[in-house]
């Protein structure tokens, strides 16, 4: 990324800021708005960004610039040796109500998922240090986000299955519950969260493989994962029958769904196992900077695979107060990697003087009161 542009996005009316590619640090006090940068180039992607927030929570409460979006992101990024404009803000649509609109090279792009397929990005927040200990939600949101570098059609997916889901449940609460539409309802599903099934399971063998292949050696503990969910099972199981055993329960479990209120069986369910190799031990057992050495150990194994895949092209890592928890021999070690890796990681702190290891290979800038300066001395 060559270049970074906000208008009305949460704390910042106006921000333009230059890079040169290299990885960039952005420090500053509690408060000062740099999460708000990662918030924001995490929406050039498919999905709801690092805070899966709602589009309308970005706006900024406060004066506006002017803008022909109640807010906008945009930047330029470098592919293969050509350059992209690529943005996304909010609009307000024919009826009043709000739109996500993304631009590509100026033109309008018809999903974000052609976003996800000219940038791949991996992000890393304080929130998730809680990942192993918290719900299933937050596993199943981290596993699909690794998968999306590899599958871009993974978003429209899990979209589709999602808004069949709905209207199955809406159907079964509030009627018709006409067969011939439940049947419809409950084939997308199947179709697409097959898909789901089959990219996650894809993506957990990938990584376990890069994970083995990087083994004990380093600074961070080298990891296994496992999918855990009764549609993984049936994969597992059925193979090629699992598509037929899938809508058949579906089917079965109308009654006891429409009682629940939800659908109580499919990949919206999976979660990811994840166990600490050397150690012997699943990751919820281990201590706070175990498990965040162990999200680092897995983000930066999935960023040398989508390396290799892309051509060398590393994904954009964004690393929100990436160095708490870590002791020195750890940062060290993760600013070697993404310098070996040749990413641009979007890194955020407290204290510069944690970032002196980069000195003069990344873009340093001081962040107070939602405004950005370089730091030069």
């Amino acid at each position: 990324m060559a270049r970074l542009t906000l208008r009305n996005f949460r704390s910042y009316a106006e921000l333009d800021l230059e890079i040169s590619g290299a990885p960039v640090v952005l420090a500053g006090p509690n408060g000062a708005g740099k999460t708000n940068i990662l918030d924001a180039i995490s929406l050039l992607s498919p999905g709801r960004g690092l805070r899966s927030a709602k589009l309308g929570e970005h706006v900024r409460r406060g004066p506006s610039a002017p803008s022909d979006a109640l807010w906008a992101v945009a930047a330029n990024v470098a592919r293969a040796g050509e350059s992209y404009d690529v943005g996304t803000g909010l609009t307000l649509g024919p009826n009043g109500g709000e739109r996500r609109a993304v631009r590509l090279n100026g033109a309008p792009a018809q999903t974000s998922a052609e976003l996800g397929e000219l940038i791949q990005m991996l992000w890393l927040t304080p929130a998730m240090d809680r990942l192993f200990i918290e719900a299933a939600s937050g596993r199943r949101k981290f596993l699909d986000r690794l998968v999306l570098g590899f599958e871009a059609g993974h978003a429209r997916n899990a979209t589709r299955y999602e808004t069949a889901m709905r209207e199955r449940a809406r159907l079964l609460k509030f009627g018709p519950r006409d067969p011939a539409w439940l049947d419809g309802l409950e084939a997308e599903m199947t179709e697409t969260g097959i898909a789901m099934a089959v990219s996650r399971a894809q993506t957990v063998e990938r990584l376990n493989r890069a994970l083995t292949a990087r083994g004990e050696a380093g600074a961070f503990p080298s990891a296994q994962l496992a999918l855990a969910g009764d549609t993984d099972a049936l994969l597992a199981e059925l193979g090629d029958g699992a598509a037929a055993a899938l809508r058949e329960k579906l089917a079965r479990t109308r009654v006891r769904d429409a009682e629940a209120g939800r659908t109580t069986f499919g990949p919206h369910l999976t979660d990811l196992a994840v166990r600490h190799t050397q150690k012997r031990a699943d990751a919820r057992e281990c201590s706070t900077g175990e498990q965040k050495a162990l999200l680092i150990s897995i983000v930066l194994a999935d960023a040398w695979e989508l390396s290799a895949a892309r051509e060398g092209h590393a994904p954009l890592l964004l690393l929100d107060e990436i160095a708490a928890h870590l002791d020195a021999v750890r940062r060290a070690a993760l600013f070697d990697e993404i310098l070996a890796l040749g990413a641009q990681a979007w890194m955020t702190g407290t204290d510069i003087e944690m970032f002196a290891p980069l000195k003069h290979k990344a873009d340093l800038f001081a962040v107070a009161d939602a405004s950005v300066r370089p730091i030069t001395e």
